[in-house]
């Protein structure tokens, strides 16, 4: 399918927006710009006046560094608002950044996490609005994943799509501009990191902090044996003695530590396989599954999902940022992606 880089008029009316407001990282597509912010989705706040003292990647570089009076809160949990309040200050710090104007209230699209209540989607839409929204649309993260992955959604072949975020894993099947099945799992790649730390609590009773777990995540993880061992040293307080300690940890050892988490992503992916049409599962054997999501970098996950399925799998380019990109493909061009959106109205004034 091809996209329009911009929408006729939006000179006039203002450029329209796509946010993706993930566990882990907040993204936002401007109408005919692109990616014009990737950050963390985390905020850093005082407890004593409610003040949002940072948000982004400035609340990141405070984290496990903050002073007793001042707190960093991920306004997100499993890919939905946790704290209402504070995603909605998030949102706004974020959009107050990027829009070219406020004259114009643009219309925004939002990606949703596949299995949302309708209570949590309500959450995310409510907040855009608050935020200056004139019109909300929503995008299954997985619908729109396959479209900036550049998967041929509209063809009678079927396509798979699997998403692997910060809070969530959703896996669908697409077929003729639809979803066929589908399922999400609220589990991604926070709970990787937490796997970690908590594998050296136990193994070695070293207590870590989160940017701890997440730089071993990143420097040795995998879910499948690497050629070549992997090392890493990392820092952390002894639970024994309370003093600090650095170890030395190893890609064999870290993999058994997040083998569990692995294990669940393989079991929702082989899920929606199993209950695909037969004609489908044929496609799929040429069409193959690609993967998306900042959690598809975990080394090992192509060569894993490749064993325990039996198809063809292949990562996405630049897969942390597919879901934005198709969300943006569909601002870009709102018409020629429309069957793919669901709108919801502005609250009268």
């Amino acid at each position: 399918m091809e996209v329009g880089r911009r929408a006729r008029g939006s000179s006039l009316l203002g450029r329209d927006l796509a946010v993706d407001l993930g566990t882990a990282t907040t993204q936002v597509h401007v109408q005919g710009r692109g990616v014009v912010l990737d950050e963390p989705t985390l905020v850093a706040v005082d407890t004593g006046t409610g003040r949002l003292v940072a948000a982004g990647s400035s609340a990141h570089e405070m984290l496990g560094r903050t002073p007793q009076h001042v707190l960093t809160l991920r306004p997100l949990a499993d890919g939905v608002i946790s704290d209402g309040d504070l995603a909605e200050q998030l949102l706004r710090h974020f959009l107050e950044r990027v829009r070219p104007t406020r004259l114009v209230r643009p219309r925004t699209v939002v990606c949703l996490p596949g299995g949302i209540t309708a209570v949590e989607r309500r959450a995310l839409e409510d907040a855009a609005m608050r935020c200056g929204a004139r019109r909300v649309y929503a995008l299954e993260e997985a619908m729109a994943a396959a479209v900036g992955a550049g998967l041929p959604i509209e063809g009678a072949a079927a396509t798979m799509v699997v998403d692997l975020g910060g809070g969530t894993t959703d896996a669908a099947v697409i077929s003729l501009g639809g979803v066929v099945n589908a399922r999400s799992l609220r589990v991604g790649g926070d709970e990787v990191d937490e796997a970690v730390a908590e594998g050296v609590r136990r193994e070695h009773d070293l207590l870590l902090g989160e940017r701890s777990a997440q730089h071993i995540t990143h420097a040795v993880g995998s879910v499948w044996p690497v050629a070549e061992r992997l090392t890493t040293r990392v820092r952390g307080r002894d639970l024994g003695t309370g003093l600090p300690r650095t170890i030395e940890l190893g890609s064999e050892e870290v993999r058994r530590m997040i083998e569990p988490v692995t294990a669940q992503v393989v079991e929702v992916v082989r899920s929606v396989l199993d209950v695909c049409p037969p004609e489908l599962s044929g496609d799929l054997l040429d069409t193959g599954v690609t993967l998306t999501g900042g959690g598809a970098l975990l080394r090992g996950w192509a060569e894993r999902l490749r064993h325990e399925l039996g198809v063809p799998v292949r990562l996405a380019e630049d897969p942390q940022r597919a879901v934005i990109r198709g969300a943006g493909a569909c601002v870009d061009d709102m018409g020629a992606l429309r069957q793919v959106l669901t709108r919801r109205a502005a609250t009268p004034a």
